[in-house]
């Protein structure tokens, strides 16, 4: 399909890029945060001292926090081989699990949240 454009339909995408007036707008960029700053995800959280031993000691913000927590379950294999949505705790998740033996990954991420400090 071959799309024809007139003057008109080519002078009205001219004005949006451009101001109405004829003058080009100035775009606004935002400014990526530097990592650790601002909410949520990029917050600066700090560990307990039990959930510490898993992750390290340092305040990083709460998405590496969750990665490092999904690290030491993979690497010490204890994803549950039948039902991958659970995680079996392991004596030192035992303690950020509140003595459950076995949580949903779902369950695991508030459970973990109790651990971390903003």
């Amino acid at each position: 399909m071959v799309r024809l454009f007139d003057a008109q339909t080519e002078a009205s995408a001219e004005s949006r890029k451009n101001g109405e007036d004829g003058e080009v707008m100035a775009t606004t960029k935002k400014s990526s945060e530097a990592k650790g700053g601002g909410k949520g995800l990029a917050a600066l959280v700090t560990p307990s001292a039990d959930l510490a031993a898993i992750v390290g000691s340092e305040p990083v913000p709460r998405s590496e926090m969750t990665k490092r927590v999904w690290d030491y379950i993979k690497k010490n294999g204890l994803q549950d081989q039948t039902n991958k949505r659970m995680i079996n705790a392991d004596d030192k998740l035992l303690k950020i699990f509140g003595g459950k033996k076995q949580v949903s990954m779902f369950e695991m991420t508030a459970l973990v949240n109790k651990h971390l400090k903003a």
